[in-house]
């Protein structure tokens, strides 16, 4: 087995627009491009500070269901790592100024035939 290349600089660059236009969505409640980014599979996992997710109905259902005001955050730590050209992971802390807790996100990204889509995502809160 070969080695995979670790960051390749447009792998890299790819990602980042990624995770960018995740966050840029995520914060405006653009369900689209959030439904967009996600796999659409039975396997894909959303692990959030309240709720398990299996699966891209759950999500799906998740997201229409989600408040859509109070969604601008701070991101810092943010760390964008490939595998290879097709494999990577995203993680990042964030604050909000709603609360004082410390959240952190990570996300699993695969390189589908239709592009980048998260196939795993974690989110958690710390005090």
């Amino acid at each position: 087995m070969n080695t995979p290349v670790i960051n390749q600089p447009d792998v890299l660059e790819e990602v980042t627009a990624q995770f960018c236009r995740y966050e840029t969505a995520l914060t405006t409640n653009d369900i689209e491009v959030l439904d967009e980014l996600f796999w659409h599979s039975p396997h894909t996992v959303r692990l959030g500070a309240g709720e398990n997710l299996y699966g891209i109905e759950q999500i799906q259902a998740f997201r229409a269901g989600r408040p859509s005001a109070n969604l601008q955050r701070v991101l810092q730590n943010t760390v964008i790592t490939t595998y290879g050209n097709d494999f990577a992971v995203c993680s990042t802390e964030f604050t909000r100024s709603t609360t004082d807790k410390i959240g952190r996100q990570q996300q699993s990204w695969v390189r589908f035939p239709e592009g980048w889509r998260i196939v795993a995502a974690q989110v958690s809160l710390m005090s």
